[in-house]
């Protein structure tokens, strides 16, 4: 029996990836974009719309508007925000609920200890009906970008610049792991 899966898509390689490979293990999966008022919000945005269409893969978009304009580096609660918003407003309340995290980072969201608190949370309040994964949770950036790339996805169909700017800042974080992956 085939799953739905929702995947938080962003634009970049980790997100484009997770959602072609819940695809190739047969799922059934919906991509959703989330706009909270991030800098690289239309850059991201043209992206995810991109990615969706080259695996066609439906994308369905929200915006969370605020007085606050986010700019790029680290925003803390950033990725339980995304969970949380993608399991209240997408109309998958079943089935899998996936973020393209990886090992190898700093950030508390990104870790195993996140992915399990937010995954008890998902599971409590939709009475284990909708389960959060993280299927690149013990992968590197590096084994990310090589199934990527063996994926045959288009690599200039995604965008990482945390600024947002039409030209690649070059100096934040998404901008370097980029760099130091030679893409």
């Amino acid at each position: 029996m085939m799953s739905h899966a929702t995947v938080l898509m962003s634009g970049g390689i980790d997100s484009a990836a997770c959602a072609h490979f819940l695809k190739s293990q047969n799922h059934s999966v919906r991509g959703v974009f989330l706009n909270y008022g991030q800098a690289a919000a239309a850059s991201e945005f043209d992206a995810a719309r991109r990615l969706a269409r080259f695996l066609q893969t439906p994308l369905s978009v929200y915006e969370v508007t605020g007085a606050e304009r986010f700019s790029p580096g680290e925003l803390p609660f950033r990725n339980a925000f995304l969970i949380t918003s993608a399991a209240f407003l997408s109309s998958n309340k079943s089935g899998l609920l996936a973020i393209g995290i990886h090992a190898g980072t700093p950030y508390f969201d990104c870790s195993v200890a996140f992915v399990e608190s937010m995954a008890r949370v998902v599971c409590e309040h939709t009475n284990g009906a909708l389960r959060l994964i993280a299927p690149f949770l013990d992968w590197t950036k590096g084994e990310i970008f090589e199934y990527f790339v063996s994926s045959r996805i288009p690599l200039d169909l995604t965008y990482s610049c945390e600024a947002g700017s039409t030209r690649p800042c070059g100096v934040c974080a998404s901008c370097r792991d980029r760099r130091s992956l030679g893409c």
